[in-house]
């Protein structure tokens, strides 16, 4: 048997020689890199808007104007006003039908507001996390696809063994060399799709920290307007 050349050894060589199983691995984990790195970015990018969006909306709210104004203002273009201006228009959207409906008591004017604004609380987070399961999964799953690659690639390698007389270590050599190709390309996608869930989800904590403050300061605010 020939020895193994530099030029045999190549990770483009190894790849395109590989046996079809293992080529099939690294694929599905190519895609599966690909799709992480695509919702880290659009994620990385949804998250910083809505941190300045948050902002923006939080220095306008205290400025201390009047909230009916300020309620107009975000109702024309809520879209681009951030979730905390929504949660903002769903609670003052509740309470300025509760006024017109001729509620008196507090409780029942705060109640409606509450919720509405527990509700789109609710539905800004879930939008917020949107894809992140994707990311934890790639993160777990990812090793242990390219680790079946390893043990396929190994297993086809001492199998090909079987039809020489004598075993050297240049005969088994490509064959490890892909398994391991198909390790490294699964820890590749796992890497970035841990740290990114790890850092998109301390983001949007923060975030619904902030959120969840606000709701509480708002309710303050109007019961003492009711009061």
């Amino acid at each position: 048997m020939q020895p193994t050349t530099p030029e045999e050894m190549s990770i483009i060589s190894l790849i395109v020689n590989a046996s079809l199983p293992v080529q099939i691995i690294m694929l599905i984990l190519v895609i599966i890199s690909v799709l992480s790195w695509t919702y880290i970015i659009s994620k990385r990018i949804a998250l910083k808007r809505a941190r300045n969006q948050t902002r923006d909306f939080e220095d306008s709210f205290w400025k201390g104007g009047d909230l009916t104004t300020l309620h107009q203002s975000v109702a024309q273009n809520s879209e681009e006003e951030g979730p905390l201006a929504r949660i903002f228009e769903s609670g003052m959207d509740e309470f300025l039908k509760a006024r017109r409906n001729g509620v008196k008591e507090v409780n029942a004017l705060l109640d409606g507001p509450h919720r509405a604004m527990r509700a789109t609380y609710q539905r800004e987070l879930d939008s917020l996390d949107s894809n992140l399961n994707f990311l934890a999964s790639a993160g777990s799953v990812s090793p242990y696809i390219g680790l079946l690659g390893t043990v396929w690639g190994i297993m086809h390698s001492f199998i090909g063994l079987s039809g020489t007389a004598q075993a050297t270590l240049a005969a088994v050599a490509p064959g490890i060399a892909e398994a391991l190709i198909a390790t490294a390309i699964g820890l590749f996608a796992a890497i970035p799709a841990v740290l990114a869930y790890n850092h998109f989800s301390n983001d949007i904590d923060k975030l619904a920290s902030r959120f969840d403050s606000f709701i509480d300061e708002f309710l303050n605010i109007l019961q003492r307007q009711v009061r």
